[in-house]
C-alpha cells in the first residue's frame, strides 16, 4: 500500500524566492514530505506579483533540505519551453538528487507564453503539443540518441549525456478528461483541484486509468494527487482577503486566455469571481472546516495531497498543520485504508 505523502506548495506568483525557501524550511520542519513549486512566466496580478524561476529555487530547497522531495506544479513543456529542455533540466535535477524530483506538466496559460512572443493556440492543439512533449521527455530520459518526428516538435539522434540516477516521477495536471488519458498513457499519475468538483474527478480518474489498461499499463500503479487550497484565519474577512489574491485565477478561461497582461486580468475580476474563490478555496476559522473538508476528499483515494495556502499569517498556519492537521491526515489515511473486518456468527 503506497504512503501518504504530504506536499506545501510554494506560491511563486504571490511571494518571493527567499521567503518561499524559508517556509519551505519551516514546512520540513512542520512535517512536510514534499514542497512543489508552481512555474509561471507572469503572475496572475501585477500588484504584489512575484514570478522567481522555479527550477533554481526546487534546486534550492532540495539541496538545503537534504530530505524534502522538491519538483513543480505545473510546468507547461509547449513553447517557452521546449520538451527535450525540459527533459534535460529534470534529468540533472534527477541526477543531483535521485528520488528527490518529481515534474508535473500541463497545457498552461497564455500569459506566460504570449509575452515571450508566440501565439496561443486553441485547446486542441495544446493537447496535441502536450501528448508529444510527455513522449519526448520520456524517450530522453530512457533512450538514447532519439529521433522524432511529430506534429510540433523535432528530434534528431538527441541523446540526454546526464540521466537521472533514479526514475523522475512525472504527472499531468488536469480537470480535463482527454488530458487526463494522457496520464494514462505517459506519465506516473494525475494532479487535479476537486473542491466542488468530486463527481468530475471521479470521471477524470477513470479515464486515465482506462487509458492506461487499454495501453497496457497498470492503472493501479498511477498516482492521484491532490491541490488543496485553503486561507485560515480567526477572521473569516481576513481569510476571504488574503484568498482573493487569486482571483484573478477564477476569470473564465475564454476570457483569461485572450490576456497575458496581469494588470488587464485584474480589470476582468467581478463579484462573480470572488464567489468562485469563496467556492474553489476553503475559507475557514477553525481547524475543524480543514479537517471536514481533506476528509471528504481523501476518501477520493489521493495519495500525494498538497496544501496550497494564502492564509493571512502563514507561519501561523504552518504551525497549526504540524502540531494537528498532518498527524491526523496520515492517520486517517491508514483508517481508510485498513481492510474492513467482518465478523462471522
Amino acid at each position: 500500500m503506497p504512503k501518504l505523502r504530504l506536499g506545501y506548495w510554494a506560491a511563486q506568483e504571490q511571494f518571493d524566492p527567499e521567503t518561499l525557501l524559508k517556509r519551505a524550511m519551516r514546512a520540513e520542519v512542520a512535517g512536510f514530505d514534499i514542497v512543489v513549486v508552481s512555474d509561471h512566466f507572469h503572475p496572475w496580478r501585477d500588484k504584489g506579483g512575484h514570478a522567481g524561476f522555479p527550477w533554481i529555487l526546487a534546486s534550492l530547497i532540495a539541496e538545503k533540505s537534504k530530505r524534502l522531495e522538491v519538483g513543480t506544479a505545473v510546468t507547461t513543456p509547449l513553447f517557452r519551453y521546449h520538451p527535450a529542455i525540459v527533459a534535460q533540466a529534470f534529468a540533472t535535477m534527477g541526477y543531483l538528487f535521485p528520488r528527490r524530483v518529481f515534474l508535473t506538466v500541463g497545457t498552461g496559460h497564455a500569459m506566460n507564453e504570449v509575452p515571450l512572443g508566440f501565439s496561443w493556440p486553441g485547446y486542441r492543439e495544446k493537447v496535441e503539443r502536450l501528448a508529444e512533449a510527455l513522449r519526448i521527455i520520456r524517450l530522453l530520459w530512457e533512450d538514447d540518441f532519439v529521433t522524432f518526428e511529430g506534429k510540433y516538435y523535432r528530434l534528431l539522434n538527441a541523446k540526454l549525456y546526464t540521466k537521472p540516477k533514479a526514475p523522475v516521477k512525472l504527472y499531468v495536471a488536469t480537470s480535463d478528461r482527454r488530458v487526463a488519458q494522457l496520464a494514462g498513457l505517459y506519465a506516473d499519475g494525475m494532479l487535479t483541484n476537486p473542491r466542488g468538483l468530486e463527481k468530475d474527478v471521479r470521471e477524470l480518474f477513470e479515464a486515465m486509468e482506462r487509458a492506461a489498461a487499454n495501453a497496457g499499463r497498470d492503472p493501479k500503479a498511477l498516482t492521484r494527487c491532490l491541490e488543496f487550497k485553503v486561507s485560515y484565519d480567526v477572521d473569516y474577512d481576513r481569510a476571504l482577503q488574503s484568498a482573493l489574491y487569486w482571483a484573478t485565477s477564477a476569470v473564465p478561461r475564454q476570457k483569461r486566455e485572450k490576456v497575458s497582461d496581469p494588470r488587464e486580468l485584474e480589470k476582468l475580476v467581478t463579484e462573480q469571481e470572488i464567489r468562485k474563490i469563496e467556492k474553489t478555496w476553503l475559507i475557514c476559522t477553525d481547524a475543524d472546516a480543514i479537517v471536514k473538508s481533506l476528509a471528504e476528499l481523501m476518501k477520493l483515494g489521493f495519495e500525494r495531497i498538497y496544501i496550497h495556502s494564502s492564509s493571512p499569517d502563514e507561519d501561523k498556519f504552518l504551525s497549526l498543520l504540524g502540531r494537528d492537521l498532518l498527524p491526523w491526515m496520515r492517520e486517517y489515511y491508514e483508517e481508510l485504508r485498513r481492510p474492513l473486518k467482518v465478523s462471522v456468527e
